[in-house]
């Protein structure tokens, strides 16, 4: 804080009245180079993240609890945009896809298939390719014991959960999702604070 009744100087950690035949240096008005520098730094730094949020990353708002323990309600995270533009979809994932039966809603699940894949699933345990999925991000208090006949996902299309799966509107609803409704992939919680990290 600036204090405008007495110059002061700081010695050893104490702060005392500067004594007269201390050199004091006047304030100047900036120069007309160093607002411009200022001016456009400040430009640049606007377009740079404008351009991160609109074409890069999207900030999002997590409604329900489908996801917990990894997403709460309410949760404010970034989707990268980029991610699936440039790159793959992996099993595991978690994604942002247009609702099949409603373009106007998004949904956000965890990639359990991939095209191709044989799923089934017996009293709530994953099986893919003959094998026993391990999940660890589904606590044993959010598993359920829901079962489905084995299954060969589509070309072009993934098998989507929720992590609360007792409580999850899923793929196991309304089917395997088509990779042109997958628009994002969760990438970081920023709100709230104690919550923020990477998702994985």
């Amino acid at each position: 804080m600036i204090e405008d009744s007495e110059d002061r100087v700081e010695i050893n950690g104490n702060i005392r009245p500067e004594s007269e035949d201390q050199d004091v240096i006047q304030p100047t008005e900036p120069r007309k180079g160093a607002m411009h520098s200022w001016l456009r730094d400040l430009v640049i730094s606007v377009v740079v993240s404008a351009f991160i949020i609109i074409f890069l990353y999207q900030p999002v708002r997590v409604e329900g609890t489908s996801m917990l323990p990894m997403l709460e309600d309410q949760d404010r995270l970034f989707i990268n945009k980029v991610a699936y533009r440039v790159g793959e979809i992996h099993r595991g994932d978690v994604v942002v896809f247009l609702y099949p039966h409603d373009h106007e809603k998004s949904y956000i699940k965890r990639v359990i298939a991939m095209p191709g894949d044989t799923l089934r699933i017996d009293h709530g345990q994953v099986i893919v390719n003959g094998e026993r999925v391990s999940e660890s991000y589904v606590p044993k208090r959010f598993a359920d014991d829901r079962s489905q006949p084995e299954m060969t996902v589509p070309g072009h299309e993934y098998f989507v959960m929720g992590d609360h799966r007792s409580i999850s509107s899923d793929s196991r609803d309304f089917g395997p999702v088509d990779r042109d409704l997958i628009y994002g992939k969760a990438a970081f919680v920023y709100w709230p604070m104690d919550q923020a990290g990477v998702v994985r």
